[in-house]
C-alpha cells in the first residue's frame, strides 16, 4: 500500500514537473529567446565599418542617439552630385502627435542625431558643418508637408586627421538609465565642465544639487508622470508602439520594450512571453502604476537635475538643444554618470499645461523654454541598449 501510494505521489510530481516545463519552454519561444537580435545590431562598434559612404558611416553613429519615444524619426538624403554633403530630414511619418502635439520633441531628436555625428565626425576624421534649416523655416501650418521637403540640416564633410575623440567611445553606451542613482552629486569642477560645453547662442544649461531644487523638480516630475499616465489617447498612442517579444523587436527596430523599463534576463522573457500569450495583462492601469512606481523610486534616488533652456521656442533652437542634449550625454557618462529625461511636465498637450506653465514661470520666465529636464547620477545597474533601425532604412533618394 505504501509503495503504491509513493508511486502515486511520484507520478504526481512528474507529471507537476512536466506541465511547468511545458508552460515554460511555451513562454520561452512565444518571448522569441532564440532569436537573433538583430534590433542590436546598430550597437556593434564595427556596424558603421561596413559601409564605404562615409556619409552613411556617420549616419550610422547618428542612429544611436537619444530620441523621443524611440520613433528614431530621421531620414537621410544624399546629395548626388557632392560625395561630400548630405542632408537630414525629420521623418513625418514617424511623430508621436498625442505626446508631443507640436513636434517640438522631434525637432530636439534632429539635433541629437547631428550631434553624434559630429562627434564620429571627429573620431574619423572628416570635420562636419552643419547648417540648420538651409532651405528655409518650416510653414507651421503645413508642418508634415514642410517636414518632406525641407531638410532639417545640411552637412558638409571635410576630411581632416582624425583625433581621438574621448567622447565617441560613449556613442555606443544606452543614452538612458531609468534606475536609482547613487546619492554622489556632481563635484563643483564637473558642474563647472557641463556647463562649459553649452556654446550654442541663446541656448543655455542649468545644474541643480540643492534640496529645494530636488524637492520642486522631484515634484514636477512626479506630477508630470500622473497626469501622463491618467491620459487615455496618450496610453493608446504608447501601446500602439509596445513591441511584446523578441519577433515584433525584429520587425519594427522602434518603440518601446520592457527594456526600456529596466527588466532584463529571465524575467524580460518570461514577461514577454505572458504578455504575448495574454495580452491583457498588459492592460493601461497595470502600465500606468508601474509608470509611476519607476518614476516615484527614480525622484527618491537623483542627486542632481539638468536642464536646458533655450531664449525662445523657435526650430533652430529646439534642434540645438538637441545638439546640446547629446553632448551632455557623453560627457556625463564621460565623468562615470549616466541620465533619464523625466521630462513629461514639459509636453505641450491640454492635460499638461498648468504644470508645464508653473514650471515656466519658476524655471525658464521671459519667453524662455524648457527644452529638456533631465536627471543625473551614478548609475547603480547598468541599462540595456534598446532597439535601433538599420541605418539603410534611413536612407532615402
Amino acid at each position: 500500500m505504501k509503495k503504491k501510494g509513493l508511486k502515486m505521489m511520484t507520478m504526481f510530481f512528474l507529471t507537476f514537473a512536466v506541465i511547468i516545463v511545458g508552460i515554460f519552454s511555451v513562454l520561452m519561444i512565444k518571448s522569441g529567446i532564440f532569436s537573433t537580435t538583430q534590433y542590436l545590431d546598430p550597437w556593434k562598434t564595427t556596424y558603421s565599418q561596413q559601409f564605404k559612404d562615409i556619409r552613411v558611416r556617420l549616419a550610422a553613429h547618428g542612429v544611436l542617439a537619444a530620441n523621443g519615444h524611440n520613433m528614431q524619426p530621421w531620414i537621410v538624403r544624399l546629395d548626388h552630385k557632392d560625395a561630400n554633403v548630405f542632408y537630414l530630414y525629420a521623418d513625418s511619418n514617424r511623430l508621436a502627435p498625442q505626446v508631443d502635439p507640436y513636434a517640438r520633441q522631434t525637432m530636439v531628436t534632429q539635433g541629437a542625431f547631428l550631434e553624434y555625428v559630429k562627434e564620429a565626425g571627429d573620431q574619423i576624421g572628416f570635420h562636419t558643418d552643419i547648417v540648420l534649416f538651409p532651405n528655409g523655416n518650416y510653414d507651421e501650418a503645413n508642418l508634415k508637408e514642410s517636414m518632406d521637403t525641407k531638410p532639417v540640416a545640411k552637412i558638409s564633410l571635410t576630411k581632416v586627421e582624425p583625433i581621438n575623440n574621448e567622447l565617441y567611445p560613449y556613442i555606443f553606451l544606452p543614452d538612458t538609465n531609468r534606475g536609482a542613482y547613487e546619492t554622489t552629486p556632481l563635484t563643483k569642477a564637473q558642474v563647472n565642465k557641463l556647463q562649459d560645453i553649452s556654446d550654442a547662442k541663446g541656448v543655455t544649461l542649468g545644474i541643480f544639487q540643492d534640496e529645494e531644487n530636488l524637492d520642486r523638480l522631484g515634484q514636477y516630475a512626479m506630477e508630470g508622470a500622473k497626469i501622463e499616465s491618467a491620459v487615455h489617447r496618450i496610453n493608446e498612442e504608447s501601446a500602439n508602439i509596445f513591441r511584446a517579444n523578441e519577433y515584433e523587436k525584429n520587425k519594427y527596430r522602434y518603440g518601446f520594450s520592457l527594456e526600456g523599463e529596466g527588466i532584463t534576463g529571465l524575467k524580460k522573457n518570461v514577461m514577454q512571453g505572458m504578455i504575448t500569450m495574454f495580452p491583457s495583462i498588459n492592460n493601461e492601469k497595470a502600465s500606468a502604476d508601474l509608470f509611476e512606481k519607476s518614476t516615484q523610486i527614480a525622484v527618491e534616488h537623483t542627486p542632481t537635475y539638468a536642464m536646458i533652456i533655450t531664449k525662445d521656442n523657435s526650430r533652430s533652437n529646439q534642434v540645438k538643444a538637441g545638439m546640446l542634449y547629446s553632448r551632455l550625454i557623453l560627457e556625463a557618462h564621460n565623468m562615470g554618470f549616466v541620465m533619464q529625461p523625466p521630462s513629461q511636465v514639459l509636453e505641450e498637450y491640454p492635460e499638461m499645461k498648468e504644470p508645464y506653465t508653473k514650471i515656466h514661470k519658476e524655471y525658464a520666465p521671459g519667453g524662455k523654454v524648457i527644452q529638456m529636464l533631465v536627471r543625473m547620477g551614478k548609475p547603480t545597474e547598468v541599462a540595456q541598449q534598446t532597439m535601433r533601425r538599420d541605418v539603410m532604412d534611413l536612407i532615402k533618394n
